[in-house]
């Protein structure tokens, strides 16, 4: 059981908590029925993602077990039978699917569609360059996606670009990190690795950085433009949002992006900013009329 739970990454769901971003900017997690239904799509998302880990642990088992901490997952380690994660994988994205569909269409096709990229990704577009990252991130984007999907709240169109550049930017840096931290190695793992070289991961993570913050910004004054509150807290909230950024470019040229979760769940000031940040967002969106 410990081996099938580690097979899982329940420490990887953390990043599914990008489903209350939208229903969260929209203002109605303060209702008990968009909260339930965002937590259910947050469990879906979840028994989504542990499928897909499941199969693509078997599919990389041999792989992983030249790599110098993969080869100590479940599957690689032998722990758990590779026969076990196929049944296991599938039966958990059918019932993630299912989840989905049980609570609004909406949401089933959501979840049916990033089980499909990410199945895709695993077996094929992992391979190709560039390719590789956009997929991750449109991985990113499905999940706030599924948030508005559960909860039937409208999508703006700055907020989907805010979404999809801020997804690329931190998937850009981990790209670069594995790169650094495989080096030659790379070509026995992941040969995919080798095409990203650091001047290209930071052209990457300039270019989605930059797009993220002037979406941001231009978002901030969409919302505050449709409201009436004296305080500026929507205008605010692009200062904290800013510095937030700043300090995980900082430390992507640390090299320590690999890991996406660990850097968010490891790094206090990244935590005391982002806070600060959902603080002053949300003054905006339940203080304002």
């Amino acid at each position: 059981m410990r081996g099938l739970l580690l097979l899982a990454r329940p420490k990887q769901w953390s990043k599914n908590v990008l489903v209350f971003a939208a229903p969260g900017a929209a203002g109605v997690l303060d209702d008990a029925g968009p909260l339930t239904d965002t937590l259910i799509a947050l469990l879906a998302l979840c028994l989504a993602a542990s499928g897909t880990y499941f199969l693509n642990d078997a599919r990389d088992v041999e792989a992983d077990r030249r790599h110098p901490t993969k080869r100590r997952r479940p599957l690689a380690a032998g722990i758990v039978p590779i026969r076990v994660a196929y049944v296991g994988g599938v039966l958990l994205m059918v019932a993630a699917v299912g989840l989905g569909l049980a609570l609004r269409w909406q949401l089933g096709l959501t979840v049916a569609g990033y089980v499909v990229l990410t199945t895709v990704y695993s077996t094929w577009l992992k391979t190709i360059a560039v390719v590789d990252v956009a997929t991750v991130a449109a991985g990113f984007v499905l999940r706030a996606i599924a948030g508005a999907a559960a909860t039937g709240v409208p999508i703006s169109d700055w907020f989907f670009i805010v979404t999809t550049f801020g997804s690329l930017f931190m998937v850009s840096g981990k790209r670069g990190a594995e790169a650094a931290e495989m080096g030659q190695g790379a070509t026995e793992t992941r040969a995919v690795l080798t095409a990203y070289t650091p001047t290209f991961t930071a052209y990457l993570r300039a270019v989605s950085s930059s797009a993220v913050l002037v979406a941001y910004c231009l978002w901030a004054f969409e919302k505050a433009d449709a409201t009436t509150a004296g305080v500026p807290y929507y205008q605010l909230s692009i200062v904290p949002f800013a510095v937030a950024i700043l300090r995980y470019a900082l430390v992507l040229d640390q090299g320590r992006g690999s890991a996406p979760e660990e850097v968010v769940l490891a790094d206090r000031p990244l935590q005391v900013i982002g806070a600060v940040w959902a603080v002053v967002f949300a003054l905006g969106v339940y203080t304002s009329t």
